[in-house]
């Protein structure tokens, strides 16, 4: 593929016109030779929309383990035996200690997570209490919560409260969805994203790549989600958590040059991550979604690894700090890549210059409960 084709493809993203599905899988399957020509293309879209400034994001596992559903990436579901900590509900008063700390590490937005189907109305209850505290403490810390599958009225009561925005991923296309759960459908997680939008909230839905779908299922899900018109979207690259039916999914993505599948089985293989394709799946999103806040989420210190810094010239987002049950790269490696690239950090809606902290290399283990309330991230 010529390079200026890049060109015409950042161009239509500029027009707001979608892709073609040839085009986006010619952006799919590029070549490790045309990275940089890809990624600068994609660059002019996130500059347009969203200059030099990054987001950061700050999660909180207010619910872990004990979940129902079968979900085969997640550590914490029924299928899973991942030796992670399982706690219920935290208290408003840990809750707000985690609001301090996500302001402490310059986020700009706190996202509340829980494990479990769906919260029940007294679940919800508490989850509005926890919200009405961290508004009143911190007033401008954006709030998105993920909570599961809504019923009719609950996005309406988080709407109510302050919160800003509501996550439910996609994660895959219709045609796999059956493949990686069994306990709830891809129409499910579509109906509570409707719901979201519905009651008036941000809608924050995304990807989670490498659990064995192919190309197809990437562009399915790609223009799904612009079809939708989420304001946020995450990217996951799956981290095969030991313990869980995805363990050892993804080994060969460690083998230089795996990504080159022989043209005539390319439809029917597993997309095969490497740092490559990852920003090729990134730059994908991007331009369909050119004015989304494009986020690189779980996943992207083993996947993306020294190409980390290329990602923020194409997502405009990461989180900072731990995941749900597995230990992130430290928040003052992340500041430094940030402030290294001269970019700037979006906090309470004006970019400020990161923090100068050393630089640490990344690191994955689970994380214990106490662990959340430790001071590791000194700024």
């Amino acid at each position: 593929m010529p390079q200026n084709h890049w060109e015409d493809y950042a161009d239509k993203a500029l027009q707001d016109l979608a892709l073609t599905r040839v085009e986006g899988r010619a952006v799919l399957e590029a070549s490790a030779d045309q990275t940089l020509g890809l990624v600068a293309a994609a660059y002019r879209v996130r500059q347009r929309y969203f200059g030099r400034r990054i987001r950061l994001n700050y999660l909180l596992n207010a619910k872990s383990g004990l979940c129902p559903e079968d979900c085969h990436y997640c550590s914490q579901s029924k299928s899973s035996t991942a030796p992670i900590d399982k706690y219920p509900w935290l208290s408003v008063e840990e809750t707000l200690k985690m609001a301090d700390r996500a302001v402490a590490t310059h986020a700009g937005r706190f996202c509340m997570v829980a494990s479990g189907r769906g919260p029940s109305d007294r679940e919800l209850g508490h989850v509005v209490e926890c919200v009405k505290a961290v508004r009143e403490r911190h007033p401008r810390l954006e709030i998105c919560c993920c909570l599961g599958l809504l019923s009719d009225g609950q996005a309406d009561a988080l709407k109510d409260v302050g919160v800003f925005a509501v996550n439910h991923n996609l994660n895959t296309s219709e045609r796999f969805y059956g493949d990686i759960c069994q306990t709830h459908t891809y129409a499910d997680r579509v109906g509570t994203v409707q719901k979201v939008k519905q009651a008036g909230l941000s809608a924050c839905s995304g990807a989670l790549v490498g659990m064995g779908e192919t190309l197809d299922d990437i562009l399915d899900l790609g223009f799904a989600l612009r079809e939708i018109g989420v304001e946020s979207l995450p990217v996951n690259f799956l981290m095969p958590i030991p313990g869980t039916p995805l363990e050892n999914m993804g080994l060969e993505s460690r083998v230089p040059g795996s990504n080159d599948a022989r043209p005539e089985t390319r439809d029917a293989r597993p997309v095969v991550l490497t740092p490559t394709r990852c920003l090729n799946i990134l730059c994908f999103f991007r331009f369909l979604n050119p004015r989304a806040s494009l986020r690189i989420s779980g996943g992207r210190e083993i996947h993306l690894r020294s190409l980390q810094t290329l990602g923020l010239y194409i997502a405009n987002s990461i989180f900072i700090g731990d995941y749900l049950t597995t230990k992130g790269q430290p928040a003052e490696a992340d500041l430094a890549m940030i402030r290294d690239m001269g970019f700037e950090i979006e906090r309470d809606g004006v970019p400020s210059p990161a923090s100068r902290v050393p630089g640490v290399g990344p690191i994955v283990e689970l994380k214990t409960r106490d662990a959340r309330l430790e001071t590791r991230d000194r700024l």
